[in-house]
């Protein structure tokens, strides 16, 4: 017999771990998982030193959320920890994170979070405790693919406005077969009435909107911190060889970004690269920043076949270059080396560090097949030769970063 989470067994007979931030979501899934009788335990993550950010809101993870944490599980009346991985969450994404925009890149930490320390260091610790399952409130599906063997596979949630899919590409197909994600099927609107049902504090919670280590949002006060290097400052270059201006560190600035470059030309500008070496903002037209290819590293396949099955030919998928942004048609490549995405439109702002995920399709029910984080980009032909030509005559490692 099988439970609502697809495992064996009574959920009274079933230990789940829930991780909960503090916030609405995970609130709510401890307290259904509680209400449909499984032995829930929660766990919330302290991250970083919380005591600086207790008042700040729309962080998640903070002294208020270990609290609101801790509400909730006597509320519920089940057992919580807080557990501390503050020296792990540093050296795991904090500091990466800093070295990638002192490198002119543009990270994504919360997929660095997931995959190292939400879905490696905690989905641990849930098994040494016993449980069948982590379960969480990511908008997310997951489903079983192989009654037989229960391997599961991911696929975008039912509210397309919470789809969280983006930042769980790098989930390996060992944590999926662990992980639930029980809102995946819920609508936002559902979830804080079923927050209300349950007599949760938290029902009418804000939503957290920053990076959570980063207060007010001021990311470039951190990594300005951790490496002053990406502070110095350096000059503003047009891709067609001129001095524009100047600037005051290029962890300001990320690719496709037009207000507050800091220089009048009397024309819309972009900001098209950053050449970390010489500390340089090479700017130019919108349609520089039209991107036909994608070169990828650390590639997660969640497909059913493997990677090195896709032919010559390449795989038709969808693809996501950035979180905010629909999937768009375009084709898989893989070999022995190398993995790349070439869209079949050119979408821009595309910047390295940044993640580009893979769909069966663009509809809501498109299962998450993958993806990898962008090495480095190709442009369309005309933008591609000015700037590997301001490289040459400049100096300016251009085609290193994208």
């Amino acid at each position: 017999m099988m439970n609502s989470l697809g495992l064996p067994g009574r959920p009274e007979e079933t230990r789940v771990v829930v991780a909960m931030s503090g916030g609405v979501d995970s609130s709510v899934v401890a307290g259904l998982l509680k209400r449909e009788g499984y032995d829930v335990v929660g766990m919330t993550l302290q991250l970083y030193d919380h005591g600086a950010a207790t008042h700040r809101k729309g962080a998640c993870c903070a002294g208020q959320d270990i609290h609101d944490a801790r509400r909730v599980a006597e509320k519920l009346g089940i057992a919580h920890y807080v557990l501390d991985y503050e020296k792990r969450f540093r050296e795991a994404v904090i500091d990466p994170f800093a070295a990638s925009y002192a490198h002119g890149e543009t990270p994504v930490p919360c997929i660095v979070c997931n995959q190292t320390v939400k879905f490696a260091d905690l989905l641990e610790t849930a098994k040494s405790l016993g449980a069948a399952a982590l379960a969480t409130g990511h908008y997310v599906r997951s489903e079983a693919v192989d009654p037989a063997t229960g391997r599961r596979a991911l696929f975008r949630p039912a509210d397309a406005s919470r789809d969280q899919s983006y930042f769980l590409f790098a989930t390996t197909q060992e944590q999926l077969d662990f992980l639930r994600f029980p809102l995946g099927h819920l609508p936002k609107s559902r979830v804080r009435e079923l927050a209300h049902e349950l007599g949760l504090a938290v029902a009418e919670k804000s939503d957290s909107q920053d990076i959570c280590f980063v207060p007010q949002g001021k990311y470039s006060d951190v990594i300005a911190k951790l490496r002053p290097e990406a502070a110095e400052p350096g000059d503003i270059v047009h891709m067609d060889g001129r001095l524009l201006g100047h600037h005051d560190g290029i962890i300001h600035y990320t690719i496709g970004q037009r207000r507050g470059i800091g220089i009048a030309t009397g024309e819309p500008i972009y900001v098209v690269h950053l050449d970390h070496e010489r500390r340089r903002v090479v700017v130019g037209p919108r349609e520089a920043l039209a991107t036909r290819r994608v070169h990828l590293r650390d590639v997660n396949w969640l497909g059913d076949q493997p990677l090195s099955a896709i032919g010559p030919e390449g795989l038709a998928i969808h693809a996501r270059v950035r979180s905010a942004r629909p999937p768009v048609a375009a084709t898989l490549f893989a070999d022995e080396t190398s993995v790349h995405v070439d869209l079949s439109q050119g979408e821009t702002g595309v910047a390295p560090g940044q993640a580009c995920v893979f769909y069966s399709g663009d509809d809501q029910q498109a299962r998450v097949l993958g993806g990898g984080f962008i090495a480095r980009s190709e442009r369309e032909r005309e933008a591609e030769l000015a700037l590997h030509k301001l490289a040459r005559t400049q100096g300016t490692a251009v085609s290193a970063a994208g």
